[in-house]
C-alpha cells in the first residue's frame, strides 16, 4: 500500500487506487474480482481518510483467497499503519 496525507489547505477528495498485478493474479477474472472488492471495501473507509489522502492498494497473490472480512482487517491494519508512519514523519 502506497500512503500520501493530504496537506494543509488541500480540501481535494480523498482519491483511492486499486493494482492487482498479472503476475500475482494470471487470470483476468480472479484479478478483476479482487479489484471489485478492495474498491467496495475501500469505499466504507475512504470517509475516515483525510481530505488530499491518496492511496494505492495492490493486490497480491493471497488477496485472491482471502474472504472480505480478512482483506477488510488487513486494510484497516495497513491504514493504521500508514497513518502511524505519516505522524512519525512529521515529527521529525
Amino acid at each position: 500500500m502506497h500512503y500520501h496525507a493530504g496537506g494543509r489547505g488541500d480540501d481535494s477528495p480523498a482519491l483511492v487506487g486499486v493494482v492487482v498485478p498479472k503476475k500475482q493474479i494470471p487470470l483476468a477474472t480472479r484479478r478483476n474480482r479482487v479489484k471489485r472488492r478492495v474498491r467496495a471495501l475501500m469505499a466504507q473507509r475512504v470517509g475516515s481518510l483525510e481530505p488530499g489522502t491518496r492511496v494505492v492498494v495492490r493486490g497480491l497473490a493471497g488477496a485472491d483467497g482471502a474472504d472480505s472480512t480478512t482483506l477488510g482487517r488487513d486494510l484497516d491494519r495497513l491504514l493504521s499503519r500508514c497513518r502511524e508512519r505519516q505522524v512519525e514523519g512529521h515529527r521529525r
